[in-house]
């Protein structure tokens, strides 16, 4: 066999096994060969949470942990955020490069032409209780959605799939905003064309009764900023929800309803919230060095810092710190930033956070940022999935593009019982 491999003997029968590599990986099919006899069902691979297995091949983001890199479609994320906008980016990741002017110009007018809902939709979020979540409310309307346009059910037709991604990019922030007015009881207020998407987003959700909202630029940057750096992120929680739910061929929109649901978690889209909680409960600059010595000791979690991924400072971190500082110019400084500041500063120097590969993550900073702009913790997870929508999307139809891809089941390992024969109940002991 020519080309890079892997020899497996199995000791169990002495056989001897070569194995393809391609891009550093075996294909865990070329372990069912592995059999110590013909009835045998052959090897699998073990792996709980998909710690060490690839589940597809992608061409939409590269992330480098240990060196702190994100990339999308090639670009570095640092590029991106600061030179181009959000919808570009959507454009990218969708597309697989970055647009022409007149290709641009066309798909803001689709997005911008499509952040309407229908009015049976408004009905459906007043059927929600005063105090409803946001985030619950958009995992139920963003998949009702595909009650109001069936034809989505064609995913393999390329111009329904177009409409569809122009509609859910759309109206994510709509149904968002909404989401967010009726949690506090006020009239919704409608997109407006005129103002770029983050833009009309902050018009929806603050308007009140001006007869045109004009967003503070200051704070329309840093949320397209934040949409950028939220856009996507390999094969996480939600895209792996994303692609398991479109890969039985359903339609986007519950598809996506099952990718909010999963960032819904507070191990996935929640954290940046718990981060505030944890500032909060600190309480001041000079009881760092004890909440540090606690966590040490085993007393508490350091939250925001470390991640899946990333065994170096994120890279979106570094950006949205940087992003704190001009939001706080404008809303006014936010005293929890003078503590989270500290307590980076004696996470990065203390040799048990740093031999535990424990930097600050995105969800570190965005958090003081949202709470400046005027958002309700409830809200931050909505935040995130307005952007991530693009990215769900670009997962989806990479998937469904894949020859390769099937209806994803996993294989389990059975450790119940054996055959046994069912006993009356009378007769049980």
């Amino acid at each position: 066999m020519s080309g890079e491999t892997l020899t497996v003997i199995d000791n169990r029968t002495g056989k001897r096994y070569e194995l393809p590599i391609t891009h550093g990986t075996i294909r865990a099919m070329d372990l069912r060969q592995i059999k110590v006899s013909e009835d045998d069902f052959g090897l699998m691979a073990y792996d709980p949470a998909f710690m060490n297995t690839a589940s597809c091949q992608s061409r939409v983001t590269f992330i480098d942990g240990d060196k702190g890199i994100l990339r999308y479609r090639g670009y570095p994320i640092e590029q991106l955020a600061e030179r181009s906008n959000y919808l570009e980016v959507a454009y990218l990741l969708l597309h697989g490069e970055l647009p022409r002017k007149a290709e641009y110009e066309t798909w803001v007018y689709d997005i911008t032409h499509h952040t309407m809902i229908h009015e049976n939709v408004k009905k459906l979020m007043d059927g929600f209780h005063y105090d409803a979540h946001p985030m619950g409310m958009l995992v139920s309307t963003v998949g009702a959605l595909s009650t109001f346009y069936p034809e989505a059910k064609k995913i393999q037709d390329a111009a329904s799939r177009q409409k569809q991604i122009h509609r859910l990019i759309a109206k994510m922030p709509t149904l968002a905003a909404f989401a967010y007015r009726h949690s506090l009881g006020q009239p919704y207020a409608y997109p407006d064309n005129d103002l770029s998407y983050p833009g009309n987003f902050l018009n929806m959700l603050f308007k009140a009764t001006e007869l045109t909202y004009t967003p503070n630029p200051v704070l329309e940057k840093a949320l397209d900023v934040l949409f950028i750096l939220h856009a996507d992120h390999e094969q996480n929680c939600s895209a792996n929800a994303m692609r398991s739910v479109g890969s039985s061929h359903a339609d986007p929109y519950s598809a996506i309803a099952g990718a909010t649901a999963a960032l819904y978690g507070p191990l996935h889209g929640g954290a940046n919230e718990a981060v505030l909680r944890m500032l909060t409960q600190i309480g001041s600059k000079d009881r760092v060095p004890d909440f540090v010595k606690r966590v040490k000791a085993g007393e508490g979690r350091l939250m925001g810092f470390g991640h899946r991924v990333y065994k170096n400072y994120d890279p979106r971190a570094k950006i949205i710190k940087r992003l704190a500082e001009q939001v706080f110019e404008t809303t006014g400084r936010n005293p929890l930033l003078d503590i989270a500041v500290e307590l980076e500063r004696i996470a990065l120097q203390d040799d048990y956070f740093v031999k535990r590969k424990l930097y600050p993550n995105v969800d570190f900073y965005s958090g003081l940022i949202y709470q400046a702009m005027g958002f309700s913790t409830d809200m931050f997870t909505v935040l995130f999935a307005i952007p991530r929508t693009s990215g769900w999307l670009a997962q989806w139809e990479e998937m469904l593009l894949d020859s390769e891809q099937k209806i994803v089941r996993p294989r389990q390992i059975y450790l119940g019982s054996p055959s046994r024969d069912y006993v009356p109940v009378e007769r049980r002991g």
